[in-house]
């Protein structure tokens, strides 16, 4: 078996492709995420969050190149129903919708009246509704945003209203809630709790959380605990196996929680997304590098 793979379970051999080891595309970032895939375009957009921009990856040739500079220090980035750039902004404290003739707009940067503290990742359910996640990363210090106190004073994952635009807190009680994905048929959400980066007895662990018709949220308990650093940010494959970055790489989880297998790039993975014309290659943003892995399975869109 390939260094690049680590076999626990015997199933993740039908996914992954031990031959074709990770590719390092790009390894000019100082801390890359956000990876969002426009298959119209063939190409992947990027942030690279200390050096305050969107990078771009064209797929038809390799290259790369800037999409945005000064731009809020972006993070966590989705692409929307219409096939719009949602970002999680650090520096705004929002999360901003750029619309296809490039102009920018927001879709949430107060609750209650009160600014957000950093917003870090975000996805959008088949309703149009935009989740993300609100821990403070951004406001520690002015590297990845600009230092400030919390004026919530805590950390929640929110749900923006396509007919209202207004941003409800669906999770409360998280430490400092980061990636996060739902099921295929969106009952269940994962939320990563990323708070033993800053917090020593903090958790660093993967939670579940039933979600009912009308968008009530329940606890299901904890999902999975990290071994190996912090998870961050997560995605699923068609089969709803869950693929999560960590603190040597990727792992693989089936649903009911067991581990199959890792992708092993010995850096802090950050971020993930499935992309290419049948969604079987895995964009990584790892540390200050961005890489291309090529899978037996198919990824979900969002």
């Amino acid at each position: 078996m390939s260094e690049h793979y680590e076999i626990v379970d015997k199933r993740f051999q039908d996914k992954v492709a031990p031959l074709l080891p990770p590719e390092e595309l790009f390894s000019a970032g100082l801390f890359t995420e956000g990876p969002a895939y426009f298959p119209a375009g063939r190409y992947l957009l990027f942030t690279d969050i200390p050096n305050d921009r969107i990078l771009r990856l064209d797929e038809t040739d390799g290259s790369i190149s800037v999409f945005r500079q000064e731009c809020g220090h972006p993070n966590g980035q989705t692409v929307d129903l219409q096939g719009r750039l949602l970002s999680c902004e650090h520096r705004y404290r929002r999360v901003s919708r750029t619309e296809h003739d490039g102009s920018i707009v927001t879709i949430a940067d107060r609750w209650q009246g009160k600014r957000l503290n950093s917003p870090n990742d975000v996805v959008v359910t088949s309703d149009g509704a935009v989740w993300f996640t609100d821990p403070p990363y951004g406001i520690f210090h002015d590297l990845d945003g600009i230092k400030a106190e919390s004026e919530i004073g805590g950390c929640n994952v929110y749900r923006v209203d396509p007919g209202t635009g207004i941003a409800e807190a669906k999770i409360t009680d998280m430490v400092m809630p980061n990636g996060l994905a739902f099921s295929k048929d969106e009952s269940i959400l994962y939320v990563v709790d990323s708070g033993k980066s800053h917090h020593e007895d903090g958790p660093a662990h993967l939670r579940s959380f039933t979600v009912d018709s009308n968008n009530g949220v329940t606890s299901r308990g904890v999902f999975a605990e990290c071994p190996i650093g912090i998870y961050d940010g997560l995605r699923l494959d068609s089969d709803d196996h869950l693929w999560v970055t960590a603190g040597d790489g990727v792992y693989c989880y089936e649903p009911g929680g067991a581990l199959l297998g890792k992708i092993k790039l010995g850096k802090i993975a950050g971020n993930l997304t499935f992309a290419g014309p049948r969604r079987n290659i895995m964009y990584v943003c790892a540390t200050n590098s961005l890489y291309r892995i090529r899978l037996k399975v198919n990824g979900r869109v969002r």
